[in-house]
C-alpha cells in the first residue's frame, strides 16, 4: 500500500490554471470559506485604506475580497503558478494587488510595513511556526492586527479534516494536511505571545449550510474543535 504524502503543498500549483474557474470542488470550498472568515474578521477591523499582507494567498481569493473592502493588498505564497493565476485574475478585473512568490519564514518586506496581516489556512502547513510569527510581528506596524485561522489538534479535527474531508467527502485532495502539524489554541496563544503579539479572541469556523451547487457555505460556529479563527495585535511599544 502506497503511503500518502502529507502536507502536500504542490496541490495549489497543480490546479492553478483552473483556480478561478469554479470547476474544481475543493477549490470552490476554499473560495466559500472567505465570506465565512470575513463575517467574523470584519467585526474586529475596518479594512478601508489599510495596507494588508495576505500571507499564504494562493490564487488570491482573500486578497481580492479585501481589495473590494478598500484595503491595499499584497499577497505572498510559495506556489509560483498560483501566484501567476492571482496576477492574471487581478489584471482581468482591474484590481491593483501586488503578488509575490515567497514564504512566511522569510518575508521580503521592510519592518512595520503593514497595518494588518491575514493568514488563513496556512499556519498548519508552515515549516517553522516560530519564524513565521516572528516575521508577522516584524512587518506589522505598532498597533497592527494579525488575523488568522488554523486547525486544532485533537481526534475530532483529525476525523473531520482527514477521514471526512479528504477520504470520504473529497472536499480536499488526499494528503492536503498532516495532522501532526495542527495547532492547539493554547499552543498558538503562547507562540503569539513569544513573538511579541498580544493574543485576542478566537472563534470557531465551520459549515453553516449548503448552496445550490451542493457545496458547503461557512461561517462562525460555537465550537473551536476543528477550525478556529483568531486575532492578535502588535503593541504600540513593541
Amino acid at each position: 500500500m502506497t503511503s500518502i504524502e502529507r502536507n502536500n503543498l504542490g496541490i495549489y500549483d497543480d490546479v492553478a490554471a483552473k483556480w478561478w474557474s469554479d470547476d474544481i470542488r475543493w477549490v470552490r470550498t476554499l473560495k466559500n470559506l472567505v465570506p465565512g472568515r470575513l463575517a467574523w474578521f470584519d467585526r474586529h477591523i475596518d479594512w478601508a485604506g489599510l495596507r494588508v499582507l495576505d500571507l499564504g494567498c494562493a490564487g488570491g481569493f482573500m486578497a481580492e475580497a479585501l481589495t473590494f473592502k478598500g484595503a491595499r493588498v499584497t499577497g505572498i505564497d510559495p506556489a509560483s503558478q498560483a501566484i501567476e493565476a492571482a496576477r492574471a485574475r487581478a489584471e482581468t478585473i482591474g484590481q491593483s494587488i501586488r503578488y509575490d512568490v515567497g514564504v512566511g519564514e522569510e518575508l521580503p518586506y521592510e519592518p512595520e510595513s503593514y497595518d494588518a496581516v491575514v493568514c488563513v489556512d496556512v499556519l498548519e502547513h508552515v515549516s517553522d511556526l516560530t519564524k513565521v510569527l516572528s516575521e508577522v510581528a516584524r512587518v506589522l506596524k505598532p498597533k497592527g492586527t494579525f488575523l488568522f485561522d488554523t486547525i486544532n489538534r485533537n481526534p475530532v479535527s483529525r476525523f473531520g479534516t482527514i477521514t471526512l474531508a479528504e477520504n470520504i467527502l473529497r472536499l480536499l485532495p488526499k494528503g492536503t494536511h498532516d495532522p501532526e502539524l495542527f495547532i492547539k489554541p493554547r499552543e498558538l496563544t503562547l507562540a503569539l505571545e513569544n513573538a511579541g503579539l498580544a493574543a485576542g479572541p478566537t472563534k470557531g469556523l465551520g459549515p453553516r449550510g449548503i448552496n445550490r451547487r451542493g457545496d458547503f457555505v461557512f461561517g462562525p460556529v460555537p465550537t473551536r474543535s476543528v477550525i478556529y479563527m483568531g486575532i492578535a495585535r502588535k503593541p504600540r511599544n513593541h
